[in-house]
């Protein structure tokens, strides 16, 4: 295997170094992939797999997330990437909830959704909880098993798209047209580095400056119900955690009702997702818990809340748990960052919990920018359709 030159080295292979492998390798550069694991052992691989567009921060993120969708869509094709679910229901479980959702169909943002009550909301999702207010229907969303897709798609780059990967490998530093290796140095004409929740190998200065620490969160597989879900669901806790909603004039309502009724889910961060593999086995989450070095540990309190959160949604009066596993990624107060430590050099990170939703917009930004390019159309405030 030689490491004697590359076009572009890319530090990480989670989901944001693989969508820098292949926005490099479509500019036609000769790519090389490092990182200190044999395969995807982090956040990529300890999600849902869930590319969400519906529920976005309005703007770049937004914009960035339907690109991202549009290339998945092409991937899961190309690849062989089954497409588990389309869309996402978010509930409705309180007045308040409804209310918000009315407003955010009426926005840009919202305008291909629908609102759903009623027989119409029963007939779409009949594992649903009766006589919920209503939902919104968005149509957006794509769901892949992201244990299987990750690994397919480096699979698929390194065998259709000719980036070679460096396993087992530590990069110690980065310097002007090179990086220096457990391997050796290596030469490369330009340097990404995705180091997801390595904060500190790398540029720790930029990820101090930038704020940035982790975020662990819990996550589980439940027993086949015997029933299908139309789409991905949420419920109303999401509306708080979602930036997309934040202007909806209802949302203030709806988070002192929540606050009165729920503090114990806020404290632990927890909303909800529930997506369905092709099994028929429920992935379940989340919480969200800060501290720049989380314990290993999962309450079962926790878990409980987020299983109480899925029973008052979902018609699954004894849900039986198969896994559990705890998620870990960078978290900041900017939904993600590039930064520039080297002319030649680019530091990414997604540090708003949205890897898999809005990674390869990214990368073709970073890429963009490395080789002088226009920057993609999406980067535009009203980009073409």
């Amino acid at each position: 295997m030689s490491t004697s030159g590359f076009d572009c080295l890319i530090v990480g292979r989670g989901i944001v170094g693989l969508a820098h492998a292949l926005a490099a390798s479509r500019q036609g550069l000769r790519v090389a992939v490092i990182d200190r694991e044999t395969r995807a052992v982090g956040a990529s691989v300890r999600n849902f797999g869930f590319i969400t567009v519906t529920g976005q921060q309005a703007g770049l993120t937004w914009r960035r997330a339907r690109r991202s969708r549009d290339i998945w869509a092409d991937l899961a094709a190309q690849v062989g990437i089954p497409v588990q679910q389309r869309g996402l229901l978010m509930i409705a479980r309180r007045r308040e909830a409804l209310a918000v959702i009315e407003e955010f169909a009426d926005t840009a943002m919202g305008s291909a959704c629908r609102l759903l009550r009623g027989k119409a909301l029963a007939a779409l999702a009949p594992p649903l909880r009766r006589r919920l207010p209503g939902a919104l229907y968005s149509p957006h969303e794509l769901r892949v098993e992201s244990r299987d897709a990750i690994p397919r798609l480096a699979a698929w780059l390194a065998a259709a798209q000719d980036v070679t990967f460096l396993p087992r490998a530590v990069v110690h530093a980065v310097e002007h047209g090179k990086a220096v290796t457990s391997l050796g140095p290596i030469a490369a004409r330009h340097i990404i580095v995705c180091p997801g929740p390595d904060l500190l190998t790398l540029f720790a200065e930029e990820h101090a400056r930038r704020q940035t620490t982790l975020c662990k969160l819990h996550m589980l597989r439940l027993a086949a119900p015997g029933w299908r879900l139309p789409a991905a669901v949420m419920s109303d806790l999401g509306l708080l955690r979602y930036a997309g909603y934040a202007d909806c004039p209802s949302l203030p309502a709806l988070r002192g009702r929540i606050a009165a009724e729920q503090a114990p889910w806020l404290a632990d961060g927890i909303h909800l997702i529930a997506v369905q593999s092709a099994d028929g086995t429920l992935v379940v989450g989340d919480s969200h818990h800060y501290d720049p070095s989380p314990d290993p540990f999962q309450p079962r309190d926790v878990d409980d809340r987020i299983l109480a959160e899925l029973g008052a949604v979902l018609d699954l009066p004894a849900p039986e748990v198969v896994e559990r596993w705890t998620g870990l990624y960078p978290s900041g107060p900017e939904p993600a960052f590039t930064a520039a430590p080297l002319p030649d050099v680019r530091l990414v990170n997604v540090t708003g919990g949205t890897g898999a939703s809005t990674a390869f917009a990214i990368a073709e930004e970073t890429l963009a920018d490395l080789l002088g390019l226009p920057p993609p159309p999406h980067v535009a405030e009203n980009p073409p359709p």
